[in-house]
């Protein structure tokens, strides 16, 4: 029973975490997208800044509950590399999956009107994508979804390798206890800031999926997926083949050097 109720809360704590990424950044994403002036056309590392204080805001919420995974790549990696249970795995995925959808439609009941003035301004519908640029990533200038399925891997592997270094308790230089949690957003958005033009840095299966889960019931269709272009399967799995490289290279190529004495 205990076990039971300890991973309901495990759940909860997962789905909330996503919720609030999501509910920051794709609320930045709108301010960046919907406006015209942009606030942020000349300051992007604001955009990144917001989702990385989201993560950071998150494990403070959740970390002493769930650990804050709050990303599909990061449990399969730690479940390949540090002994997370498989049993769990695929819950907390449904948890993280659902709360980006929970997140989509907080930013939706903000925005949705602004969203709809920009789609009759540009002459945009939701089919067509009019905003859907909110909610969900997509390839951006001269990338194609396969170049940007690739950037996806790269840029999570870093990601969870940034995350293993950050976490390993043999890591002596790495920051302590509550630190943590500020630097690994600060990786988000160092990823966002450097990369964030390519493809959007989804870095996070539930980050893109559960969001577009949510615009394709809301009215987007065939926007969401298979997307334009047809890239839904991209931000998907790209991470976590991302994820799954970046842990396995922290584990072989520093963590046997990392000295395991006080």
């Amino acid at each position: 029973m205990q076990n039971t109720k300890n991973l309901i809360g495990e759940l909860i704590s997962e789905a909330i975490a996503v919720t609030i990424i999501i509910f920051i950044g794709c609320s930045a994403a709108a301010m960046l997208l919907m406006y015209d002036p942009s606030p942020y056309q000349n300051a992007y590392w604001g955009v990144a800044i917001s989702w990385g204080l989201s993560v950071t805001f998150a494990i403070y919420v959740t970390g002493s509950i769930s650990g804050t995974h709050a990303n599909p790549a990061v449990t399969l990696a730690l479940a390949l590399f540090r002994n997370f249970s498989w049993k769990k795995v695929p819950a907390y995925i449904i948890a993280q999956v659902f709360g980006g959808i929970c997140g989509a439609v907080l930013v939706y009941c903000m925005y949705y009107s602004v969203i709809d003035h920009y789609n009759v301004v540009h002459h945009l519908t939701r089919p067509l994508g009019g905003g859907a640029g909110v909610f969900v990533t997509s390839p951006g200038l001269t990338v194609t979804p396969i170049h940007a399925f690739f950037n996806e891997i790269l840029l999570t592997a870093f990601l969870v390798f940034s995350i293993f270094a950050i976490t390993d308790e043999y890591n002596t230089i790495a920051p302590q206890a509550n630190s943590g949690a500020l630097i690994i957003g600060f990786v988000v958005a160092a990823i966002g800031a450097s990369a964030g033009y390519l493809e959007g840095w989804a870095i996070n299966p539930a980050r893109d999926l559960g969001p577009r889960i949510f615009i394709y019931l809301a009215g987007w269709g065939p926007s969401a997926f298979p997307g334009l272009p047809s890239y839904w399967w991209g931000p998907i799995f790209g991470p976590l083949l991302g994820g799954v490289m970046g842990g396995g290279a922290y584990q072989l190529f520093i963590k046997p050097f990392l000295s395991r004495t006080s």
